[in-house]
């Protein structure tokens, strides 16, 4: 019996995290409506679990539900924007000045990896696209942190909502390499422990990043 528990919480959560990544990458389309009855066809699940995905989603600001309309893919808009990134703004700030004082040398080692890797890819590029989770350098950062309730506010809260933003209307054109430059010198504050410099930098970045997708966005 407990197997058959576990098999049934792993496919939610499989579905969860699929239906996540499609909403992320605009494979399910801002502001389009759900249907657990088409969804439910295309994962190959029932309603049940495709109902238990979009609540969660709602949860991570993803999804909202509206009065005789039912569940939507949150829809991109400038004022949606300037109002996630005005707290992105200042929690990710926080995260880094934290990282700054909190991060291992290893981690930090491991981030400046990270990030070598990152140049190897944008180099040439017209894109900067980063996966979620440990290969994001935004998410190493909050994660670096240590300070479990700011990451369970970013993580857990708008991360994913942040990751549409970027992704779908983020990181291309010049925006690649001055973006890349300025990830560097986050990393570099945060290796020689400067906190205050470390959370100026990533304000700066995120302020620079909001305006970049705003004009896109008009």
């Amino acid at each position: 019996m407990s197997s058959f528990t576990e098999q049934a919480i792993t496919g939610a959560d499989k579905t969860f995290f699929q239906l996540r990544k499609d909403i992320v990458e605009g494979e399910i389309i801002a502001g389009s409506k759900l249907s657990e009855m088409e969804l439910s066809t295309k994962y190959g699940v029932s309603r049940a679990v495709v109902r238990e995905a979009i609540n969660r989603l709602e949860s991570c600001h993803l999804v909202e539900r509206k009065p005789n309309v039912g569940a939507r893919v949150v829809a991109l808009t400038p004022q949606g924007l300037i109002q996630l990134y005005q707290v992105r703004e200042s929690l990710e700030g926080m995260a880094a000045r934290l990282a700054a004082k909190n991060m291992s040398d290893d981690e930090i080692k491991d981030l400046k990896g990270l990030l070598n890797s990152h140049f190897e890819e944008v180099k040439g590029s017209e894109t900067y696209y980063q996966e979620a989770g440990d290969v994001d350098f935004h998410y190493r950062i909050i994660v670096g942190s240590k300070n479990d309730h700011l990451i369970s506010l970013l993580i857990n809260g708008i991360y994913h909502l942040i990751r549409m933003y970027r992704v779908q209307l983020g990181m291309t054109g010049p925006r690649v390499t001055t973006a890349f430059d300025e990830h560097k010198n986050i990393v570099q504050a945060i290796s020689n422990r400067d906190e205050e410099l470390a959370e100026m930098l990533m304000r700066r970045h995120i302020l620079y990043s909001k305006q970049n997708i705003e004009a896109r966005l008009k």
